[in-house]
């Protein structure tokens, strides 16, 4: 699937985090909308590290404004979006939102590149997600530590 030329971007505060790759957004308006990181599957919530994931996830985004740039919904009707967030380093209310949420996720070994939509992401986007998670296994790191970790994809079909 080829990428639309223009995506929309979503700007508003995180008010929820369902598990490590699912989020939902408050606007300027007071709508709520779900969003679900486009690139990345975080394992599932009863899944190993599937807690460690959304609590990582609501580290980097719970309570801070973020931008999500997206073309999609999927068949929930969630938002499929990057998700972009100010370092947690920036001490200012005036930072740049610099952070991929989704990158920081694979980063760290808590969500697979999930490389069945890679064609939908950019080329720059798919080529970082997928070396940071050959850095994340290399590492050893979260999900990586399992010597077998099950990809949500096959946990969700109880391939386990």
């Amino acid at each position: 699937m080829e990428l639309p030329a223009h995506a929309d971007t979503l700007t508003g505060t995180v008010v929820a985090v369902a598990d490590g790759d699912t989020i939902t957004v408050l606007d300027a308006n007071h709508e709520q909308y779900k969003v679900r990181l486009a690139g990345i599957d975080a394992p599932e919530k009863a899944q190993p590290f599937g807690q460690n994931s959304k609590q990582s996830m609501s580290t980097l985004v719970f309570g801070k404004e973020v931008d999500v740039q997206w073309h999609k919904h999927d068949r929930y009707r969630r938002i499929i979006g990057k998700v972009m967030v100010a370092s947690p380093d920036c001490r200012t209310s005036h930072c740049p939102k610099t952070l991929d949420a989704g990158l920081a996720q694979i980063t760290v070994g808590l969500a697979w590149w999930y490389r069945q939509y890679a064609k939908e992401q950019s080329p720059e986007d798919a080529g970082r997600y997928e070396f940071a998670e050959h850095e994340a296994k290399a590492k050893h790191a979260g999900l990586w530590s399992d010597p077998h970790p099950v990809p949500p994809w096959d946990w969700r079909k109880g391939e386990h």
